[in-house]
This record gives structure tokens, C-alpha cells and sequence, in this order.
């Protein structure tokens, strides 16, 4: 008799269903989060289990490695590709491990990538920098803010990050409020840039480009931590079919339901990797102020549309670009992108 289990986690417990090929129910069980109650659970059932499936949470690391461990065989859903059945009255998480379950044992489960253990606290790392470089901004939009409003000076971000010297102080000195709060954050500013720092050292020192990768540095815009960004994020580029696809896992195409010429509404513009999306929408702004073909490239969209449609094409042809490049291991060339 072959079984199928599922199960529905959550951030305290979990919730498993267990099916037989035929579909008959066979068992159901709430647990909380501890790997040892799982596989007590699962361990009368192991011999005669086809397949286990896990929904994609913020915290299925723990139980996916687990299982993997002990010689499961783990799915991991994409819960954003399953759709409910909308005539039900009742839902519940014991019937979302069943439904889980069930779409094993049919085939016809949408599944996501279980990304490989050994390069995933790199790429937490890396996205723990990202972090840090969000709350830097956050600061110093404010203390800009702040010289602004109180002293009708626009300060440069360059001033602000500067770390030889307090380039603030001088703008809020006549007040004491004004001093503490300036101060207060330029220290927390130069806080952050020494942790970035650090982080970005040792995320050089551990993980080189791999060598299928190396050519995404000749991208126009992207330097060696966007190369590492998108080469962490992306993963096998080989597990997308097609360009497309790896376009809008990277958050660049539309989405926009449309039948006979007419909106018919929107999708789900966070589906993807918001990691990849920054990353090409960083490498867009960076290739449009220092690069003079993707420069013109954009200037020519504005002449037709506006500066965000602009940066987003842009941002688009990167994407595109940074597929083949690492697909077929080839340098860059403008002229077959921007021609």
C-alpha cells in the first residue's frame, strides 16, 4: 500500500494528513514544531510513504533538511500556485495538510525549489546585508531630512555616510534638541556602514563567483555583490525552461489579466524573488547613470512613457540578458541587448 502525507506548518505547530493512493484518509495529527515528534509520527508509516510534502513557510528549513535527513522523500509546495476549491464551507489546517496530501498523490502538486542547505546562510548572510543597507537608508533620509527642514540645506548621502568627520553637526549645533537627534543618528549611521562592511568581507572571503557565473560582473551595473545577489538568488539556472520564466520569477513583467484586448484585472505582482527584483532594479540605476548604451536605451523609453516604465525596461533587458550570460556562459554584449 503506497501512502502520501502533508503537511500544513505553521510557526508554533504542525499539522499532518496521510492518505492512501486510492484516497482514503488514513490518519491526521496536530504536533508542535520539535523534528522528533514529526518522525515519531511518520516512523509507523515510513516504509509505505511514496512521498511527503511540506508547505513552502517562512520556516520549513528545519523540517525540510530534517526529513531529507532521514531519507524522505520531501515536496515542497508553492502555496501561492494553489488554488481552493471556493464551494467549501469549512477550512481548517488539518484539511489543508488533506488537500496538500491529496495533490501529491494525483500528481498534480505545484512545487517549489528546495534551495541546497549548504548555500543557503551564505545567502541569508548576504540578505541580512541588504537589510542593514535598508535601515542606513531609512537614517539617513531622515537626518537629511531634519538639516533640510530646520536649516534649508540639501546635504549629500556622501556627507552623511562620511565617516573621517561629523559633517552634521556643524548645520544643528544652535539647537540642543536638534544636535542630540543629528547626533544620535550619525552615530547609528556609521554603525551600520561598519557592519555592512563587515558583513561584505566575509561574504567575499567565503564565496567566490562560481565559475558558470563569472560573466554576470561584464553586466553593465552589476558589480561583484549584485553578481553575488542574483547568483545566490537565482540558484541553477537551469531550472528555468525559459527566459521568460526567469523574468518573472525576477518580478520583471507585467501583471495584468487580459482577454480580448481588455483588462480583466491584475495578478500577483509579488510572485517571485523580491531579492532578484531589487537586484536588477539596482544594476537598471546604476547601469543608466555610468553606461551610455543602456543610458540611451532608457532615455528613449522616457521619450515615450515616464521615468518608472523606463527603469523598469531597463531593468527588464538586464534580467533577460543575465539568463543567457548564465545559461550559456557567455560574456555580455550590448549590442546584441541594446541594439
Amino acid at each position: 500500500m503506497v501512502l502520501y502525507a502533508g503537511c500544513d506548518l505553521h510557526a508554533k505547530r504542525n499539522y499532518w494528513a496521510v492518505v492512501e493512493k486510492e484516497g482514503r484518509r488514513v490518519v491526521q495529527k496536530k504536533l508542535v514544531n520539535d523534528l522528533e515528534l514529526v518522525l515519531g509520527f511518520l516512523e509507523p508509516y515510513r516504509g509505505e510513504l511514496g512521498g511527503l510534502v511540506v508547505e513552502s513557510t517562512f520556516n520549513w528549513y528545519w523540517l525540510v533538511d530534517g526529513l531529507m535527513e532521514r531519507g524522505y522523500r520531501v515536496h515542497l509546495a508553492n502555496p501561492s500556485a494553489i488554488q481552493k476549491y471556493e464551494g467549501l464551507k469549512h477550512l481548517d489546517d488539518e484539511h489543508d495538510a488533506f488537500w496538500l496530501a491529496e495533490l501529491l498523490r494525483l500528481g498534480i502538486l505545484p512545487e517549489g525549489y528546495i534551495y541546497p542547505r549548504q548555500d543557503r546562510p551564505i545567502r541569508d548572510l548576504l540578505r541580512k546585508r541588504g537589510h542593514l543597507v535598508r535601515l542606513r537608508t531609512s537614517l539617513l533620509l531622515s537626518l537629511k531630512n531634519i538639516v533640510s527642514r530646520n536649516c534649508g540645506q540639501r546635504m549629500a548621502g556622501g556627507d552623511l555616510k562620511y565617516r573621517g568627520e561629523d559633517r552634521v553637526a556643524q548645520w544643528l549645533e544652535g539647537n540642543e534638541d536638534l544636535a542630540l537627534a543629528g547626533r544620535v543618528s550619525k552615530e547609528a549611521i556609521d554603525f551600520l556602514s561598519e557592519q555592512i562592511a563587515g558583513v561584505e568581507r566575509v561574504i567575499l572571503g567565503k564565496m567566490e563567483l562560481r565559475e558558470s557565473y563569472g560573466h554576470l560582473l561584464s553586466l553593465p551595473g552589476v558589480g561583484k555583490i549584485l553578481a553575488l545577489t542574483i547568483m545566490l538568488e537565482t540558484g541553477p539556472i537551469h531550472r528555468f525552461g525559459k527566459v521568460g520564466n526567469y523574468v518573472s520569477y525576477c518580478r520583471k513583467v507585467s501583471s495584468q489579466w487580459l482577454s480580448d484586448g481588455k483588462a480583466k484585472g491584475k495578478g500577483n505582482r509579488k510572485n517571485g524573488n523580491r531579492y532578484l527584483a531589487w537586484a536588477f532594479s539596482e544594476a537598471a540605476e546604476l547601469a543608466r547613470r555610468f553606461y551610455e548604451e543602456p543610458r540611451a536605451y532608457y532615455q528613449r523609453k522616457m521619450a515615450k512613457t515616464n521615468a518608472l516604465v523606463a527603469h523598469n525596461a531597463l531593468a527588464h533587458k538586464l534580467a533577460r540578458a543575465a539568463y543567457y550570460v548564465m545559461r550559456d556562459q557567455v560574456v555580455f554584449e550590448s549590442e546584441r541587448l541594446f541594439c
